[in-house]
């Protein structure tokens, strides 16, 4: 019904040829000097900011070319090429928002200096692959410069990851058999995964010795997802910071001028809309209003990896002015989800923020408004610090929930065009002199002079509150004479505000019980803890396997719980049988998989990175390193997400802190930096694992900003071609 396959016949070694071989060198010509500092930071120089993409990416290619490639792979939607049938349907989506054709035709569309950075962006991966002959791609031996047309916004992912793949499998594929997962199940799923989004905070000058602004920068993403980079161009380019492997700019960062963090949001930008679908007259349509409006039908192609064949499959795809048909609902309707698609604007904000001067044009940026999956927590030289929450808010008719799916027949559910940054939650120099955001509520985010949840639409902050933003807004109410020591001290407080809810109730059920013998040794350690997570720590391995067993397995007697609601429940609402349940069953798993519940937090948390596969394997027999970090689930700042993997009994850390910066603001910029393992993805490098000891000890490195400090601090010298003539 929903596609037909055709069995093309070929290896998978001709189609990767039929994709074109390796392109000659271009015919433009860079000026872009590379200098690597001791810890392989890439420093690029250039004349132009097109000569300084082409080094940024070259430089980035020779750090992690296997990272870029993979992620352009999923983003143009060709992942099934490598991984087989099963990636279909994630190619499947990328494709309902943007057909390669509607790519290039983005990409001719944009401003001039715009494509000249795409060239530049093509050009220097294309010559990465000319130069470095013994590097086999697995798919893409040619980049094109309308590639990055395909960003949902300014991060590889993003909004269109928030699209269920179940449900495009469901409604295209539906004669591939895939078990649906229940709403229960799914958020229990997503409970046990570490949270995915970031920290920002920004201090005022009034808060630090120095009467300068200050930021933090914490971005909680999948580890070794982001290297460090500074590029710098003569035509105002200065920018230093994390780079998503393949982006042409820095993601989060700093220039000598301000800074800007990007935390996860929960805005409601993403919309389903249910369509009321017919046949008439042989052709599909819906209903709109009074109007009966033609469903736009075309198909797609997309090719799959079949052993050693390559197969394709043509899937029709139907789209209202709402956007393509992702799902069919309970009731059988069909479900149109909007989102927002603007590629040549997303990409132009996120260059041109990294070259804004001041707060001034900095917020003028922020008028573009595609940034739609982020807030943002900012600081700068001239001492003002800001937070925008969100920043493509659409519309909408406050009766309507758009929580859940709205009739998409009826015209006032419709988007009225996006609210202005006026419009949307800001905040600007708040008296309490400290922003913070921690994928959390805005109306805590500068304490007592936060916004108020009365003067804004319920669609444009639904966030709630999490254990980070708690310990976050206790953290800042103290601060005072702050430094960039102190701000990183205050960054990796070790306690834990989750288990200061969860564990004194656990104990108070045990005191009223009838007091099992075999709880009293662990209660009691449980007892003389103070809730701070550290290597040698034996409370701290105890209350993490506990509120692991909660989160999968305690019944949530209400929808839509977070984490923070459903501990603090237990705390405050489950029986004394529940509570003791649960803390004998996490014992259990403890001594199932180490012998024993009386075993250290740094036995159990490890960092390990042994290659440089795209997912980590690990090993329980192969080195590692213990870790006092917890994860942000609990509420610490500085995250260490780590889990069971591969068979392993010890935990291997996967997401969380990975580059961190902090940055001082004033006549002279100061900063520095931590990233997980290294900056480099070749497990042959010096700098593949040589910040691992820096990372677990929370031991910062200086940045090195300014010429004569880069100078200092060379190791290698380069221009990308020249090395290989």
């Amino acid at each position: 019904m929903f596609y037909r396959s055709v069995a093309l016949g070929l290896l998978v070694s001709l189609l990767m040829s039929a994709c074109g071989d390796i392109r000659p060198p271009s015919e433009a010509t860079y000026s872009v000097e590379i200098i690597r500092d001791d810890y392989g930071i890439p420093h690029i120089y250039g004349k132009t900011d097109a000569d300084a993409v082409y080094g940024m990416i070259y430089a980035q290619a020779e750090d992690d070319f296997p990272r870029i490639e993979r992620n352009y792979v999923w983003a143009t939607g060709r992942l099934a090429e490598i991984e087989g049938e099963d990636a279909l349907f994630s190619d499947l989506r990328a494709r309902l928002y943007m057909t390669t054709d509607e790519a290039r035709a983005a990409y001719a569309e944009a401003p001039k200096w715009l494509q000249d950075l795409c060239d530049a962006w093509a050009a220097g991966l294309n010559d990465y692959l000319v130069d470095h002959p013994s590097v086999t791609p697995e798919l893409l031996t040619q980049f094109e410069p309308w590639m990055p047309m395909f960003f949902s916004e300014g991060s590889i992912g993003g909004d269109i990851e928030q699209i269920p793949l179940d449900g495009i499998r469901a409604f295209y594929g539906n004669d591939i058999p895939m078990p649906a997962l229940n709403a229960a199940a799914q958020k229990r799923i997503i409970d046990l995964e570490e949270p995915k989004g970031s920290n920002g905070i920004a201090l005022s000058g009034d808060l630090t010795r120095s009467g300068d602004a200050m930021l933090l920068i914490n971005p909680h993403t999948s580890f070794y997802f982001r290297p460090e980079i500074h590029v710098v161009s003569e035509e105002g380019l200065n920018a230093y910071g994390a780079v998503t492997w393949g982006q042409f700019f820095v993601y989060q960062g700093f220039s000598e001028n301000n800074g800007w963090m990007h935390t996860s949001t929960y805005v409601d930008f993403i919309d389903e809309f249910e369509e009321s679908v017919f046949e008439r007259d042989g052709q599909l349509s819906y209903l709109y209003g009074k109007e009966v409006r033609p469903m736009q039908v075309d198909e797609v192609t997309l090719n799959y990896r079949d052993g050693d064949q390559v197969l394709a499959r043509t899937f029709p795809t139907y789209r209202t002015h709402h956007g393509p048909i992702t799902h069919i609902n309970e009731e059988g309707q069909w479900v149109a989800t909007k989102i927002n698609w603007d590629p040549v604007n997303a990409l132009r904000q996120s260059f041109l923020r990294t070259k804004t001067k001041d707060h001034a044009t900095f917020r003028e940026m922020m008028g573009i408004r595609t940034n739609s999956s982020n807030n943002t927590v900012y600081a700068d030289a001239d001492g003002t610090i800001a937070y925008y929450h969100g920043n493509f808010v659409p519309k909408r008719d406050p009766q309507f929930d758009y929580s859940r799916t709205v009739d998409g027949s009826d015209p006032r559910t419709d988007w009225d065009g996006v609210h202005t940054v006026e419009e949307a939650i800001t905040i600007t120099n708040p008296t309490t002199g400290w922003i913070q955001n921690a994928n959390s509520t805005p109306f805590t985010a500068a304490g007592l002079d936060s916004p108020k949840v009365e003067n804004y639409p319920p669609y444009m902050a639904p966030d709630k509150e999490n254990f980070r933003g708690v310990h976050a807004v206790r953290l800042l109410e103290d601060a005072q004479d702050m430094t960039l020591e102190s701000l990183i001290e205050l960054a990796y407080t070790p306690e834990l505000p989750a288990f200061e809810v969860l564990i004194p109730s656990l104990i108070e059920a045990y005191e009223g019980s009838n007091r099992d013998p075999s709880l009293a040794a662990p209660i009691a350690a449980l007892g003389d803890w103070d809730y701070t997570s550290s290597v040698e720590s034996l409370p701290m391995a105890l209350a993490h396997s506990y509120g692991m067993e909660i989160l999968e397995n305690a019944k949530r007697p209400r929808e839509r719980m977070s984490r923070m609601e459903l501990l603090t429940y237990m705390s405050n609402e489950a029986d004394s049988a529940e509570q003791l349940g649960h803390f004998a069953a996490a014992l259990e798993t403890m001594k199932a998989d180490y012998g024993d519940w009386n075993v250290e937090w740094g036995e159990i948390n490890r960092f390990q990175r042994l290659t440089g596969d795209i997912q980590q394997p690990h090993d329980d027999t192969a080195p590692s390193v213990p870790v006092g970090m917890a994860s942000g689930r609990w509420g610490a700042l500085a995250a260490f997400g780590a889990k069971q993997a591969n068979g392993s009994k010890k935990l291997y850390g996967y997401r969380g802190n990975s580059f961190v910066a902090v940055v001082e603001f004033g006549d002279r910029l100061t900063a520095k930096s931590l990233l997980a393992g290294g900056q480099s993805g070749d497990p042959t490098s010096p700098y593949f694992n040589d910040q691992v000891d820096h990372y677990v000890a929370g031991e910062f490195k200086d940045v090195a900003y300014y010429w004569e400090d880069v100078q200092a601090r060379a190791v290698e010298t380069y221009r990308p071609r020249e090395r290989h003539k």
